[in-house]
C-alpha cells in the first residue's frame, strides 16, 4: 500500500525525538560539513538557500557552519515536530528560519540561489518530478546540492523502515539532466554510514 502525506508525516514525527543525535551518531553532520567544504567557488555569501525536506536541519545548519548565515533560510519539512528542532539549532547558530510545513510542490516558496535536498527525491512518487521541482525553486544559474542514496546492503536494510529508492550514478545524473541541470561535481563521502549509503552532487539550474 503506497504511504498517504500523513502516513509519511507521522512517521517522521515518531522518529524525531532521535533523529538529530542519530544523524550526528552516524556521520552524516560530519559528512554534510565535507560535502559543503569541498567546493571551490564559494557561493554568494547572501543567497536565499532552502532546505528541502530538512527534517531536523543538519544540512542547513552545516551550510551556516561552512559559509554563514544566509540573506534568508527556509527550511521545507512536513514533519512540524521534527521542523521544530532545526529551526532551535538553527537560532542557536545566529539564524532565524522561515519554516513551510508540508511536502516538496506542495508550498509556494520564494526563488532560491541554493537548494539543499539530502535524501528526499527518493521518498518521492516520481524522482524526476521532484527534481523539476527543486529546478523550479532555484534561479537560473542556481546551485542544488543533493545527497541522494545509491546501492547498497545498507541501504535494503533502511528500506525496511522507509521503503525509499537507490539510484546509480549514471540514473541519477540522468534525472539531472532531463530535470534542467548540469552537474559540476561529484562527491564521494570518505567514511562511515554516508560512505555505503549515500552520493553527493552539485549541480546547477541551466539558464
Amino acid at each position: 500500500m503506497e504511504k498517504t502525506t500523513s502516513d509519511t508525516t507521522l512517521h517522521y514525527d515518531t522518529a524525531a525525538p532521535k533523529w538529530r543525535d542519530k544523524m550526528r551518531t552516524l556521520g552524516y553532520y560530519d559528512a554534510y560539513l565535507r560535502f559543503l567544504s569541498a567546493e571551490q567557488r564559494a557561493p554568494e555569501p547572501k543567497s536565499r538557500v532552502v532546505d528541502i525536506g530538512a527534517g531536523t536541519a543538519s544540512f542547513a545548519e552545516a551550510w551556516v557552519a561552512i559559509h554563514g548565515p544566509p540573506s534568508e533560510m527556509t527550511l521545507l519539512e512536513p514533519s512540524h515536530v521534527m521542523v521544530k528542532q532545526g529551526q532551535d539549532a538553527l537560532r542557536a547558530r545566529g539564524v532565524e528560519p522561515s519554516i513551510a510545513q508540508g511536502m516538496l510542490g506542495s508550498v509556494e516558496l520564494k526563488p532560491a540561489d541554493v537548494a539543499l535536498a539530502a535524501h528526499v527525491i527518493e521518498h518521492c512518487p516520481d524522482a524526476l518530478n521532484a527534481l523539476e521541482q527543486i529546478r523550479d525553486l532555484l534561479r537560473p544559474g542556481g546551485r542544488l546540492y543533493l545527497v541522494v542514496s545509491k546501492p547498497h546492503w545498507c541501504n535494503a536494510i533502511i528500506w525496511l523502515q522507509w521503503r525509499h529508492r537507490t539510484f546509480r550514478k549514471e540514473q541519477i545524473l540522468g534525472l539531472l539532466e532531463k530535470a534542467g541541470f548540469t552537474c559540476d561535481r561529484e562527491f564521494s563521502f570518505p567514511a562511515g554510514p554516508p560512505s555505503r549509503t549515500s552520493r553527493g552532487i552539485l549541480a546547477h539550474r541551466r539558464v
